[in-house]
């Protein structure tokens, strides 16, 4: 009989963490400084404005995603550690109602009472609070909050998405050949960003791209929109 050692496996949804940060900085960053840039050029702009407006949003955007991600996770971090303390504190006061609470979960998943009991003694003395935050509070190393690897993931994929239409602006001439290529160019990069995080993920392909590049398209149409509505008005 082959060892387990013999047959690793990766599931996908160890990836979680990293690449719903990655995912979302790297579609945030496409899609608001696109959506900047065409919104600005349909003001009738000029090149240099459009620019450094496309500049400014990515800075800014980076930062911001950082941030926002590292404290949003730092809050879920924080929660997990008080209901990791709570928990400790409730097996040193009562580890007989912690016993049997560990069991009632068991019989629920379907086990019948006697193997219940026997696997909660095991895992109970093998790691208590272990065993808690997994099936009690369903806290595990893989769905553990990492506030420091989610700021740096976003504020990476955040610049190299919004890069990509910047890129687009750059080599364009100023009105509307700009909103127009940077149009296209970003739906094509939301498509590639949406294929590309399906297949990390082992998910639909094709839902996937569809999905990012409707939203991506409504963004950049209506702050192209206000733009043209602005400039006119002006």
């Amino acid at each position: 009989m082959p060892s387990l050692k013999s047959h690793p496996e990766r599931h996908q949804v160890e990836r979680i963490g990293w690449l719903r940060a990655a995912v979302l900085g790297a579609n945030d960053g496409i899609v608001s400084t696109a959506s900047l840039i065409v919104g600005v050029a349909a003001a009738a702009a000029s090149k240099n404005e459009v620019i450094l407006a496309g500049v400014a949003g990515l800075v800014a955007g980076a930062m911001s995603m950082a941030a926002g991600e590292y404290v949003s996770v730092s809050s879920q971090a924080d929660t997990e550690a008080a209901d990791l303390a709570r928990e400790h504190k409730e097996l040193e006061d009562d580890p007989d109602f912690e016993h049997r609470e560990l069991a009632a979960i068991y019989r629920k998943r379907g086990l019948d009472a006697g193997t219940a009991n026997k696997v909660a003694d095991q895992l109970m003395a093998h790691d208590a609070l272990g065993a808690h935050a997994r099936d009690e509070l369903s806290i595990t190393h893989v769905t553990t909050a990492r506030p420091v690897q989610a700021a740096f993931t976003s504020a990476a994929t955040f610049t190299t998405g919004a890069a990509l239409p910047l890129a687009a602006a750059w080599f364009s001439p100023v009105g509307q050949p700009m909103i127009v290529g940077v149009f296209v160019a970003s739906l094509a990069f939301l498509a590639v960003l949406g294929a590309v995080g399906a297949r990390t993920g082992n998910a639909p392909v094709v839902r996937a791209t569809l999905r990012v590049a409707f939203w991506g398209a409504a963004a950049m149409a209506l702050t192209a929109g206000i733009g043209r509505l602005v400039g006119t008005s002006v």
